[in-house]
């Protein structure tokens, strides 16, 4: 079943790259948060490096006077490649870069996308989504090889 407006984020561990990698909890990412996440089908990829990461980069302060807290980006990626994905973009240490390893946290929202056709496996769909303290209030899933909703300029405009 499809994560939708209202339900809370499922609990789940994902990674980041910080002097290692750290596991992190939905519950240290959310809890206590209003979050953007937004997830892209992976790293290094056409539309994600080239517009889907660098509007949210760009829109950061944007989003924050809008009282977002905390902005992410989860990939089903290991967590060295969601670090070298970010020093390649030059993403400030404010964006939380998730690595979804086992598309475990992408399978509990329900926003797998199987690109196994393409030679990259189970991926995340592309999507973003507002939770305020684990809720969710915005969702905005992209249809396939869409990137409309999902942008930082159209979750901006929502809030």
């Amino acid at each position: 079943m499809t994560i939708k407006i209202g339900d809370r984020l499922p609990a789940a561990t994902l990674s980041t790259l910080n002097n290692g990698v750290q596991p992190l909890t939905t519950a240290e990412i959310f809890d206590g948060k209003k979050v953007v996440l937004f997830a892209v089908p992976g790293a290094f990829t056409p539309t994600c490096s080239a517009k889907h990461l660098p509007g949210y980069v760009e829109h950061l302060d944007a989003l924050k006077a809008k009282g977002i807290d905390r902005v992410a980006c989860v990939a089903v990626n290991d967590a060295f490649v969601m670090g070298a994905w970010a020093k390649s973009q030059s993403v400030p240490e404010e964006v939380l870069m998730l690595a979804d390893g086992n598309a475990a946290f992408t399978r509990l929202l329900g926003l797998e996308l199987d690109a196994t056709g393409f030679g990259m496996g189970i991926r995340s769909k592309r999507f973003a989504l507002v939770a305020d303290h684990g809720v969710v209030t915005h969702l905005f899933v992209e249809a396939p090889g869409e990137f409309k909703v999902s942008s930082a300029e159209h979750v901006l405009a929502a809030l």
